[in-house]
């Protein structure tokens, strides 16, 4: 149920100014094609159909929460207070779904699908991290020490969503070492559909399987080594792959009940994402979660970046008054959201997806725009979306989440 907002308050006056209510039209006006052409899985059958995780009114709703609260002072940009300045926030919406359609979108999940294989095989342990990744030890700097989230070794998650190619990996769980000693792997090879064995067997892991089963026969380690799930209930979530114990606790801290218990403002004073970080995907009272935490991402580590004299919002608005042409914009952009800095190759490595994230960009755009690019040439000055006196990363902002976030790929049995 959405929150009365009183008309003079910061959060109404951003609601009701020219800029947001511009936006909000226009991305109302781009409903249609956002969902039915923008927010599209690819089916185990090669057919590109609408997602039935990400739909438009939770991506709006939490436009909405965002640009208008905010978090400790940040809010997401929506762009500026003259003619035609709300063009510079569709601009950080395009960037922003470019990234969530490669991401999360084109698999209709939500949850993070294993998918790093280990000499031909899925370890099950894959949910306490892939690629080598541990992320209960995705601690926060000493100053934000306090707000992440403790490691529960008797916490026992199972996510909702789940990849859906053929013979894909079941969903990533976790639970101490009294209910799993060890974990081995997802046999994706294996026929599960054969009726006429005796006794019968069926696809039954998840809807829709059609290949592969849970095999704990033997232990089977992830690339960090580890072969139990104790304590690895922090894999990636939302549209943007929240994950760690610093990402949830920052959550917690600033949106859920570790605000309200501490006597701050919270959006969600009822929930605890630190003992349940599972309700980004699993909520069906706030389906908006999955957005918010991948804005909650976004506005720290995106729109605050400048590393090195490459500024965000400084070549957002470059961008868009040179008419909205090239990539160097997006794929810097890709860099960030991909490895962690705008002009990979980085320490982490090369950028992945480079050509499928500027595609989407610039079918977003045409969402918005109809094919057709808006000239915005008034000069201007770049709006702060921050109140430096409360902020997010009190360290350094441009590195809010210390490692980059792995594109989720489907693995061809």
């Amino acid at each position: 149920t959405r929150q009365p907002v009183s008309p003079s308050s910061e959060a109404g006056l951003v609601l009701n100014s020219d800029t947001f209510v511009n936006l909000a039209q226009a991305l109302d006006d781009s409903k249609g094609d956002i969902d039915s052409k923008l927010f599209l899985y690819l089916t185990p059958d090669y057919q590109w159909i609408p997602s039935s995780v990400y739909r438009y009114d939770d991506f709006f709703e939490s436009v909405r929460i965002m640009a208008s609260e905010g978090v400790a002072g940040k809010r997401l940009y929506i762009g500026e207070d003259v003619e035609d300045g709300h063009i510079f926030g569709l601009v950080n919406m395009a960037a922003f779904l470019a990234q969530s359609m490669k991401e999360t979108i084109q698999y209709d999940a939500c949850d993070e699908n294993s998918w790093d294989l280990i000499g031909g095989k899925y370890p099950l342990s894959n949910a306490c991290g892939q690629l080598g990744q541990s992320y209960q030890d995705y601690h926060c700097s000493d100053e934000e020490k306090h707000m992440e989230c403790p490691v529960d070794p008797n916490m026992s998650i199972t996510a909702v969503t789940h990849a859906k190619w053929y013979g894909a990996p079941g969903p990533l769980f976790c639970g101490p070492k009294t209910e799993y000693s060890f974990t081995g792997i997802w046999d994706h090879l294996y026929e599960c559909n054969r009726p006429w064995a005796n006794p019968p067997e069926t696809c039954s892991v998840y809807e829709g399987q059609k290949a592969g089963k849970y095999d704990n026969s033997a232990p089977y380690a992830n690339n960090a080594g580890r072969t139990d799930v104790e304590g690895c209930c922090w894999w990636g979530r939302g549209v943007i792959q929240t994950s760690g114990v610093c990402n949830f606790g920052k959550l917690n801290y600033y949106l859920g009940a570790r605000a309200a218990a501490d006597g701050r403002d919270s959006r969600y004073p009822t929930i605890d994402f630190c003992k349940d970080p599972e309700v980004i995907c699993s909520s069906a009272e706030y389906k908006e979660l999955k957005w918010i935490a991948g804005m909650f991402y976004w506005m720290e580590s995106v729109q605050t970046y400048n590393v090195d004299g490459w500024d965000y919002l400084t070549e957002l608005r470059s961008f868009v008054e040179g008419g909205m042409t090239g990539t160097s914009f997006i794929d810097a952009v890709s860099g960030i959201v991909n490895r962690g800095c705008h002009n990979p190759p980085c320490g982490t490595g090369e950028l992945d997806g480079r050509m499928e994230r500027s595609d989407n960009f610039n079918k977003v755009l045409d969402a918005f725009f109809g094919g057709v690019i808006p000239q915005v040439t008034a000069p201007i000055t770049v709006t702060e979306t921050s109140d430096t006196s409360d902020s997010l990363t009190e360290s350094n902002p441009s590195s809010a989440v210390s490692t980059p976030i792995p594109t989720r790929q489907p693995v061809s049995p």
